[in-house]
């Protein structure tokens, strides 16, 4: 049985924002270098970033019917998440979908799949992180699943969960964690800031993060050329 669940709890609008600022890359090593999505999630077009909540969708291989479905369930601020049931790179999704998405709010898509229309979709600035860039068509004939939990490119991600989305890749955080994973990437963004003052100083990273008793422990040793 397929089913379509529907008004699932999110994280508040206020602490998603409050991600905005930060990178996928700090919000990663903040909650502890866990969420990240498998490398091969790019975006398809340089400079693109969303912070969403999750609205997920399960389809059928080449066929994007419950995507259409999934529509109707998206708020402002939602990011739709898709995962065919096995592997496909079809191109799932394209302008028309987006524009039918952009109309309710929606800040982008994540799909482990193919998308098409890549130029129009970077005109209208609507965001796509995905495996692949396909021309191939889909069909809408089999039933699938919205807003249950699913595995998108090696994370496993329920509705309502936070996706964030830039050049490095996209990671998810779960929505029971967001607000003590923003506090974490706010400390980490400062303590960055703080160390790359003095590393544009002229400080090394051996002394700042105290590198050299570890590396002497490890066995490295210095020596001069004719010594």
């Amino acid at each position: 049985m397929s089913l379509v669940r529907r008004n699932p709890p999110r994280v508040s609008a206020e602490v998603a924002k409050g991600f905005a600022p930060y990178g996928v890359a700090t919000i990663h090593e903040a909650q502890g270098r866990k969420g990240l999505l498998n490398s091969r999630m790019r975006p398809i077009y340089a400079g693109a970033q969303a912070v969403g909540t999750a609205v997920t969708v399960s389809i059928a291989p080449c066929d994007n019917w419950m995507i259409h479905v999934a529509v109707e369930q998206c708020r402002e601020g939602d990011i739709l998440v898709v995962s065919p049931t096995s592997p496909s790179d079809a191109g799932y999704f394209g302008e028309l979908l987006a524009s039918s998405l952009r109309a309710r709010g929606v800040v982008g898509l994540v799909i482990d799949g193919g998308c098409r229309d890549v130029a129009a979709l970077r005109e209208m600035d609507f965001p796509v992180w995905s495996v692949a860039v396909s021309a191939q068509g889909t069909v809408k004939e089999t039933l699938g699943d919205v807003n249950l939990p699913l595995v998108c490119a090696g994370q496993l991600i329920n509705p309502g969960d936070l996706v964030i989305g830039d050049d490095d890749g996209v990671v998810v955080v779960r929505r029971e964690e967001a607000e003590a994973v923003l506090e974490a990437s706010r400390k980490r963004e400062d303590k960055e800031a703080a160390t790359r003052k003095r590393l544009q100083a002229g400080e090394l990273g051996l002394d700042i993060y105290g590198m050299r008793e570890a590396l002497a422990k490890k066995g490295l040793r210095y020596e001069d050329f004719g010594g």
